[in-house]
Parts: C-alpha cells; sequence; structure tokens
C-alpha cells in the first residue's frame, strides 16, 4: 500500500495557498478490510477507519473539506444505506478535521479530547511553517469532547479512545477496537518516515515515544495498527519507529545537555544513520532534527 500523500499534508501545514490549488478530483480513496465490518480508508490527509453494521457507521477523522463526498463514498461502498452517525478527530490538525462541518451539517456527531475543540476554537499559530491557522466555523467543533477516555458500544464492536500525554499535539487520541484487534494512532504514528511533532500545540518528542510505547503495550503479534500517513502496519512497524524514536533522543539530548546550539547540532548531523531510510517523507531530515532538538531544548 502506498504511503497517504505526503505533499497533500505538508500544504496543510505550510502553504494554505497550495492547499487550495490541491485538485482534489485526482484524489482517490482506496480502502482496505481490517475484519468484519471495518475498513481502512487512505485518500489525502490522515488515514480513516471505519466501523460499519446495523447501528451505523463511526468515522475516525475525515480528511479534507472536498473530500467529504468522496468519503461519503467510501463508506457508503462498505455500508450500504447506513447513515455516518459519528465521527471521532484524533487530534485538531486540518487534514484529520478538515470534513468536520460537512459532516456535522450531515447529522453526524463530532467527538474529540477537550483540547482539540479548544485547539479549534481559536488562531493557532506555528512557528516552524510561520503559519497562522484560523479558528475554525463553529459547525466544524467537536460537539462532544472528553478528558481522559469514552467508549462506543457500536455494531457488536467496542470503540475505546484514550487521550495520552502531550505527544504530536497536547489533544491526541488512541482509538482501539478492541474486539477486532485494530490500534488507530493518530499522528502519534508515521509509518516508515519521520514525524512531525507540532511543539506550537503541545507536542513533544518524549510524549510521542511515550505514547508509542502505550500503543505496544496494548498490541499483540496480530494487532493491526493504523498509523496517521502512512500504510497500515504491525506491532514490528510500530516497534522499529519507537526503537528510532528513542535512539533520537539518546543521540540529540546529549547534545542538547552539553549546551551545543541549534547550528552547531544541525551541522554534526548525528540522525544521518536514519535519514536515509526515515527521511524520504514530507518531514526532511534537517527539519526533524531541528524539531528534537527543540522538543529537547524545552525538556519534552
Amino acid at each position: 500500500m502506498r504511503l497517504a500523500r505526503p505533499a497533500a499534508l505538508v500544504a496543510a501545514l505550510v502553504a494554505p495557498v497550495a492547499l487550495a490549488q490541491t485538485d482534489w478530483s485526482k484524489v482517490e480513496m482506496k480502502t482496505t478490510p481490517l475484519g468484519p465490518g471495518l475498513h481502512m480508508i487512505v485518500g489525502a490527509g490522515g488515514n480513516l477507519v471505519v466501523s460499519s453494521g446495523p447501528d451505523g457507521a463511526f468515522l475516525v477523522d475525515d480528511q479534507y473539506a472536498p473530500l467529504t463526498e468522496k468519503i461519503a463514498a467510501a463508506v457508503a461502498a462498505v455500508a450500504p444505506d447506513q447513515k455516518i452517525r459519528f465521527v471521532l478527530n484524533t487530534h485538531w490538525h486540518g487534514d484529520h478535521t478538515g470534513g468536520n462541518e460537512n459532516l456535522g451539517q450531515a447529522g453526524t456527531l463530532i467527538v474529540a479530547h477537550d483540547n482539540v475543540r479548544q485547539r479549534m476554537s481559536v488562531e493557532q499559530f506555528n512557528k516552524l511553517w510561520n503559519r497562522a491557522t484560523p479558528p475554525s466555523p463553529a459547525g466544524a467543533l467537536p460537539v462532544v469532547t472528553f478528558d481522559a477516555s469514552v467508549t462506543f458500544h457500536l455494531n457488536g464492536e467496542t470503540i475505546h479512545a484514550f487521550h495520552v500525554p502531550p505527544a504530536h499535539t497536547d489533544g491526541d487520541s488512541i482509538v482501539h477496537f478492541r474486539k477486532a484487534d485494530v490500534i488507530h494512532m493518530g499522528d502519534l504514528f508515521f509509518n516508515g518516515f519521520y514525524p512531525f511533532i507540532d511543539l506550537d500545540s503541545g507536542g513533544s518528542l518524549s510524549g510521542v515515544i511515550a505514547a508509542g510505547e502505550k500503543a505496544l503495550a496494548m498490541a499483540g503479534e496480530k494487532t493491526q495498527i493504523v498509523p496517521g500517513h502512512g500504510p497500515l502496519a504491525t506491532k514490528a512497524d510500530l516497534e522499529r519507529y519507537v526503537a528510532m524514536l528513542k535512539d533520537v533522543k539518546a543521540k540529540v539530548l546529549p547534545l542538547v545537555e552539553k549546551g551545543d546550539s541549534r547550528e552547531a547540532v544541525l551541522a554534526a548531523k548525528p540522525l544521518a544513520a536514519y535519514d536515509e531510510a526515515w527521511g524520504k517523507g514530507f518531514m526532511k531530515p534537517e527539519i526533524f532534527l531541528g524539531i528534537a532538538y527543540d522538543s529537547l531544548k524545552a525538556g519534552k
């Protein structure tokens, strides 16, 4: 399975004009079965999971507003005549919440962690990309929010979503489909490439590592793990990702503690051994190293 269009993600993070110029007609939705009544949908933006059955459809994330009709069609293909009753946002970024307003207007109940609604309610500014994100329309905001966790009992499945301490952002949730043995990690997991850690939204390198370890403790050898971006993963894939991030911290933290400047650390390229394998996504090696440095410099 191909990666989940990192070019679209970087456009969303960096350049609203580039995003506006995206030819949405060329985006195709690719659906992969995960088990009875459970499917992964890949398009542009964050990977989706849909649970379907007699109780209606439950959707994790909803990508971009111009893709709502395509997403609805993909859901309808696996869940004929079923309304999308719920959408759960794994965090606030627009490539995961962009369809909220459209779905909300159609009667879908939007659910997320408290901090997702808070961040979507006010302007956000990201220093890394020098970009301001305006407040979301009222109709795009989560209607139901939770502090620690929330559980849905739908379609014979127990869907447990729980918040983790600040990691990719300060509002990340992991979603566990217990019966199907499927874990959706949102952007806590970029499968196969360096992750984007949004420090301006409360994210931290140490937090991403801790969240990965939390998911590993839940996973078995047959668990299917859906990353925010990248192909469907196994526990072994997540283990490699977490091991890489732990080694990144082990290599960069001593330089920070020694007092090396950001420029000196970037020039030293302490992650060179990983760059070929992990640096081919939208998060280029120097940018990721800078994020790791900034996070550890701030004690997180």
